[in-house]
This record gives C-alpha cells, sequence and structure tokens, in this order.
C-alpha cells in the first residue's frame, strides 16, 4: 500500500509549511489524476493514519479528482477521455497517448489557522508560568 508513504510525505511537507509559517493546518488541497495510479480511498483512509500524533490530526484532505485529457492531433483539440481503457478521441476516434492531464499528484493549497497556533502558545505559556509559581 504506497498510499500510506505517499501520506506521510504529504504530512511532513504540510508540518514543515505550516512551522515555517507559525500556522495550523486545518485542510490540505490535492489534485489527484486518474493515472496517477493512486487509490483514492487508500490514501484518504492513509492520510487520517499518518496525521495520528501529530498538529495535522484533525485536518481534511480535499481530493480534487482530475479526469484524463488528451490532445487529438486529427482534431487539434483537447479532449476528456470517458475511460482510461482506451485512449482514443471521443469525438472522432483517432488513437492518442498524447496525455495532457490526469497524472498529477499535486498539493495545490492549505487552509490554515493562524489564531488557533496563537491561542496555544498563550495556553501553554500559561501552563508553564503556572508550573513555575508552584
Amino acid at each position: 500500500m504506497h498510499e500510506l508513504s505517499i501520506a506521510m510525505g504529504i504530512v511532513d511537507a504540510a508540518l514543515e509549511e505550516a512551522q515555517r509559517r507559525g500556522v495550523r493546518v486545518d485542510a490540505v488541497h490535492l489534485r489527484l489524476g486518474a493515472l496517477s495510479g493512486v487509490v483514492k480511498d487508500a490514501l484518504m483512509f492513509s492520510y487520517g493514519v499518518a496525521c495520528q500524533d501529530t498538529p495535522l490530526q484533525g485536518s481534511q484532505l480535499i481530493v480534487e479528482d482530475l479526469p484524463v485529457i488528451v490532445y487529438c492531433p486529427q482534431c487539434q483539440e483537447k479532449r476528456t477521455l470517458p475511460s482510461v481503457q482506451l485512449f482514443q478521441c471521443p469525438e472522432c476516434g483517432t488513437a492518442t497517448m498524447d496525455v495532457r492531464q490526469g497524472k498529477e499528484l499535486e498539493v495545490f493549497a492549505l487552509e490554515v489557522n493562524e489564531d488557533q497556533v496563537r491561542e496555544d502558545e498563550l495556553r501553554e505559556r500559561e501552563v508553564r508560568q503556572s508550573e513555575v509559581t508552584k
């Protein structure tokens, strides 16, 4: 199940960005092409597992499914394939392997919460101060 290693990579990248910017991540947005070789349901499950015991625990993975788009040399147009089983133009039937979209596995956005990080830091300071005064 290579989806777990992919999910771990996504979590690591999101954590790194969150730490760099001093924010908390509420959601990770991902583009997933039909030819990416990744099973969406397995990735969603793996993301939850990879987030456990990290600052991303409770965050969402929001996946945008991308269809396969090919370029038809006969029509000279981009066409969306109705199925990944047959690589031919759905309009004229010309065979084509010129894939223009559908292989993506791309994190393209993070939803962050700056206020939550500040609240957590304040609580942490209060705990430390109360421990010092004891």
